[in-house]
């Protein structure tokens, strides 16, 4: 197993080792790192009904420089064990960071599970929004097609006008009538 580092927890090197192409995080460094002690938390992998499963074990490096046959876990589930870890349990110094951690796989998860609710809001507010425009200019369309026939009407007549038909208009006497209501003519 060749070593790598991953993490740095409380200016502790983190390590992943790789077994058989599956990528493995001891657990006992990261908890000496935090301040916490290993056996509680080894206890805790082995009472999970999943982790326990994909517990296992391979050879790292300790905080001696040493190789040790370690407590492992899948790389992919070293966040969510991490997730499980109460700041109060660690030490002083790690404290913030593991609160700021524990806060930050909140709105992942709530990011994850909410996003597809989210999404489908914000897609509907933009369907009923762009319904509403294509019923507007559907309207509106339908009444420029309305005003185009009768202005094509008008235009089609005006092309046909011969100069009979206009001087046959123009003789007609046109007689202007007023708007405003006729006088009262009765006599009091």
């Amino acid at each position: 197993m060749e070593p790598k580092t991953v993490a740095k927890v409380n200016e502790v090197n983190i390590q992943m080792v790789t077994n058989n192409k599956e990528r493995l995080v001891p657990i006992k460094p990261i908890c000496e790192a935090m301040g916490i002690e290993f056996e509680p938390q080894r206890r805790k992998l082995n009472e999970d009904d999943f982790l326990s499963s994909v517990t296992t074990s391979g050879v790292a490096t300790g905080s001696d420089g040493k190789q040790y046959e370690m407590v492992c876990i899948p790389f992919e589930f070293v966040f969510g064990w991490l997730f499980t870890i109460n700041p109060k349990n660690v030490k002083e110094e790690a404290r913030e960071a593991v609160s700021r951690y524990r806060i930050e796989c909140y709105r992942a998860l709530y990011r994850h599970f909410s996003a597809q609710a989210d999404f489908l809001n914000e897609k509907q507010v933009l369907v009923d929004k762009h319904i509403d425009r294509v019923e507007k200019i559907r309207a509106e369309f339908s009444s420029a097609k309305l005003r185009l026939a009768e202005e094509q009407k008008k235009l089609t007549e005006v092309r046909h006008l011969t100069l009979e038909d206009w001087e046959a208009n123009n003789r007609q006497m046109k007689i202007d009538f007023e708007q405003d209501p006729a006088p009262d003519l009765t006599e009091e």
